[in-house]
């Protein structure tokens, strides 16, 4: 695993730098990808290289891998965060990118990480394989510099609301657990309840028979 700085350790994070805010009347959401973290998976450093420097237009960290054991490595470490987006090569040596994506997807820890596949095989045969195994999308190589942007905004957007929506959901279900704890809590003193004994008669009446 290396970093997208050359000569930095293995657990630094490149950052590349900020770009301007979308378009006025641009209908994606504002969506802060400062702390998006992106995962290059590629045998061939210069198309590393290239994806690394398209990408410096978003300001995203980013992080590279040459080849699906090495990123499986990255992912299972639990001293490494894991990727918001993987831009996945297909053919790697000792694990190829459908079976890293078949193997993300089928774990239940990983199965939310988008996985974009980045390759040359367009074969509708490859597609197919592709699409069992999970992948989220496809970019065609050469790699367009816009295609590649706009698609990695759109991953990362829809990958930061989702987490967005299951941190309000997971808060309503602690209010919801909570409430429903206190509601079926038996009635004392304190909640205007009996405590057992026979109340005090009011004034004016007389002792209960």
């Amino acid at each position: 695993m290396t970093s997208t700085n050359p000569g930095s350790s293995i657990d630094k994070l490149g950052t590349a730098p900020g770009v301007a805010s979308p378009a006025p009347g641009s209908q994606a959401p504002d969506v802060d990808l400062s702390q998006s973290l992106i995962l290059i998976v590629d045998d061939n450093p210069q198309n590393v290289e290239l994806l690394q420097a398209y990408l410096e237009a978003l300001p995203c960290k980013t992080a590279t891998a040459c080849d699906g054991i090495e990123a499986m490595k990255w992912i299972e470490d639990p001293a490494t965060p894991l990727p918001d987006l993987i831009l996945l090569d297909v053919m790697m040596p000792r694990m190829s990118g459908f079976e890293l994506c078949r193997k993300l997807k089928e774990d239940p820890a990983t199965r939310s990480i988008p996985v974009m596949m980045v390759t040359a095989l367009n074969e509708l045969g490859d597609i197919e394989r592709g699409v069992e195994s999970g992948t989220d999308d496809f970019l065609s190589k050469p790699v367009n510099k816009l295609e590649l942007v706009t698609r990695v905004k759109s991953l990362l957007r829809v990958r930061y609301l989702k987490r967005e929506l299951d941190r309000t959901m997971a808060l309503l279900q602690h209010v919801e657990s909570r409430d429903s704890l206190h509601g079926a809590a038996p009635a004392g003193p304190e909640n205007g309840g009996l405590s057992g004994e026979v109340s005090a008669a009011e004034p004016g009446e007389g002792p209960i028979a």
